[in-house]
């Protein structure tokens, strides 16, 4: 198996009839998925998704890939085809639309509808191509062919890809459910057809390749449900993905069954489901669902909350009901049921939230102890099966982090792919597909870009570091003014603290010291103030580590008269 090496320089030029291959995210990370493929000068990208921040990350909203390698080579897009609408897929869409408005979108009815209620939020009306399973489309120089596969959204596509380099099949995120709610199978009949043309290089979902066997049927939790309403005492709190229609439909269906109404709460889960009944994919019988507004009037055995926040995301709805921070106060007797999986990183804050529910006295139901949600990413005997099916010449395992990819290697290898030919690649690395070998060549910059608030790009990892330091260990100011001429001390040193634990009276001990360095340097003719600072702070740091064996961040001020 190939391996990427730190010492990577630039990708050399493609050679003629080579396919380039350079995921700019979503390898070593769940989340962030973004595939640039490139033959004969022109590019076509597959997925533009984001990644949700984790605690080191304060601060921050989203992360998006680095669209530096694209910013000149704007032209150059042919355009994006979106495999399905989760936000870890089309979530950056908006961001990389703001360099160029008329990069074409390609994706089915229900992805498009859902990245154009976003970009509707953006002011950006996109040029979108609406496709299926079973379509061919030409863009540009690449043949791309849609297949239907089954995943925990409506309408999700992997993509055959031909060029004159060879056949690629990109699976997006996928599993092969036998029984799906919707109906619609992953079409294992044309990814057969497309292993007897030849597969030179598949890119599979890793998710689940540690998992062994194969992902339990989503009706099979529909049960489990209706056990739960019919247990249910109150009220009953769903908390999901908004993107997770097939999950909404079983709760509609369990409310129907039992006699209870449905509101849904939060932004994104009302414009969701809002279009996904407009186009059908949500069936809600008449009356079923009504506004938030008229659930006071309902009695509470009658009343079933969906909302977002399943990942204990501390501005979403349900963490806000665990905080005491939202108009919808949980009471004893309430019954929650977080409806998905847990993202790695995601662990803390979850259980944080199921903690602070149950402190209210809510009978919280969620993975750990009842089967109230299945993966919608294949295990490592669908990869297998999958594999055999497929018989790639060569594999590169996508969609998951370390572990997730190398296990998704071996599975691979197991199935017989030569392992000179199984590439484990990561965020930048450079694969090219020549003569029907892919191999790694070089590396491009694909860091983390942060959003927060309205700014994109400008926070860097050290103002994170900086962020950190302030939450963890607080912050020490120390002002001083000086004589401009001599250097020596004419008011302060003055010392406060915030947040770092250590008194303000307590500094006085300190000041002397602070007073003999900058008499010190005085003498020794020092008056330049970055100079004098950088004194100042390493005096005052040196004593607070001493003492406390803390490290705040300390900011000196020094001001000449």
């Amino acid at each position: 198996m190939s391996h990427p090496h730190p010492e990577l320089g630039p990708p050399p030029k493609l050679p003629e009839g080579g396919l380039r291959v350079t995921p700019l995210g979503g390898l070593g990370e769940i989340g962030r998925n973004m595939t640039v493929f490139e033959f004969d000068g022109r590019l076509l990208i597959i997925d533009c998704g984001v990644l949700f921040p984790e605690e080191e990350q304060p601060g921050i909203d989203l992360i998006l890939p680095d669209f530096t390698t694209l910013r000149d080579r704007l032209d150059d897009i042919e355009g994006i085809v979106l495999t399905h609408g989760h936000e870890d897929h089309i979530g950056a869409v908006p961001y990389l639309l703001r360099e160029k408005a008329d990069i074409p979108l390609i994706g089915s009815k229900l992805t498009l509808a859902l990245i154009e209620a976003k970009l509707q939020e953006h002011r950006i009306r996109p040029y979108t191509l609406e496709v299926e399973e079973g379509h061919r489309e030409r863009i540009g120089p690449f043949d791309c062919e849609f297949v239907a596969v089954n995943h925990s959204i409506p309408d999700a596509l992997a993509v055959a890809v031909r060029t004159p380099a060879g056949l690629v099949v990109h699976t997006g995120d996928f599993k092969m459910d036998q029984l799906p709610l919707d109906g619609r199978l992953t079409d294992l009949r044309t990814f057969a057809r497309l292993g007897e043309e030849g597969i030179d290089l598949l890119l599979s979902d890793s998710t689940n390749a540690e998992v062994p066997g194969f992902v339990a049927p989503e009706r099979e939790i529909s049960q489990v449900l209706r056990q739960v309403f019919a247990d249910a005492q109150k009220r009953v709190i769903v908390a999901s993905f908004a993107s997770h229609i097939h999950r909404i439909q079983q709760i509609l269906d369990a409310a129907h069954e039992y006699g209870r109404r449905v509101a849904f709460v939060g932004r994104s889960m009302v414009r969701n489901m809002g279009i996904a009944r407009d186009l059908g994919y949500l069936k809600v019988p008449g009356g079923l669902v009504v506004d938030v507004k008229t659930l006071d009037d309902l009695p509470d055995h009658e009343v079933v909350l969906v909302c977002t926040g399943s990942q204990g995301e501390p501005m979403a709805a349900l963490s806000r009901m665990a905080n005491r921070d939202h108009q919808i106060r949980i009471v004893p007797g309430d019954t929650v049921i977080l409806a998905s999986s847990l993202i790695p990183g995601n662990e803390n804050a979850v259980y944080r939230v199921i903690n602070g529910l149950t402190r209210w006295g809510a009978h919280v139901v969620h993975k750990g102890n009842a089967k109230v949600h299945v993966s919608g990413h294949a295990s490592a005997g669908e990869l297998l099966y999958f594999y055999n099916i497929c018989q790639p010449s060569n594999l590169m395992p996508v969609h998951g982090e370390w572990r997730h990819l190398r296990a998704n290697a071996e599975l691979g290898a197991l199935t017989g792919v030569p392992h000179d030919q199984v590439v484990i690649a990561e965020d930048g690395v450079v694969v090219d597909l020549v003569e029907g070998k892919a191999k790694i060549v070089g590396k491009v910059q694909a860091g983390y870009v942060y959003v927060d608030g309205l700014s994109v790009g400008d926070v860097t990892e050290t103002a994170l570091k900086d962020r950190r330091i302030l939450g963890d260990e607080g912050i020490i100011s120390i002002f001083v003014v000086v004589d401009s001429s001599t250097g020596k001390i004419t008011a302060g040193p003055h010392v406060q603290s915030r947040g770092s634990g250590i008194d303000d009276a307590d500094f006085t001990a300190v000041i002397p010291k602070l007073e003999e360095a900058l008499n010190r340097s005085a003498q020794d003719g020092v008056t330049q103030v970055h100079q004098l600072q950088q004194l100042v702070r390493r005096t005052l740091g040196k004593w607070v580590s001493d003492n406390y064996r803390r490290r705040p961040m300390i900011l000196p001020v020094v001001v000449e008269v």
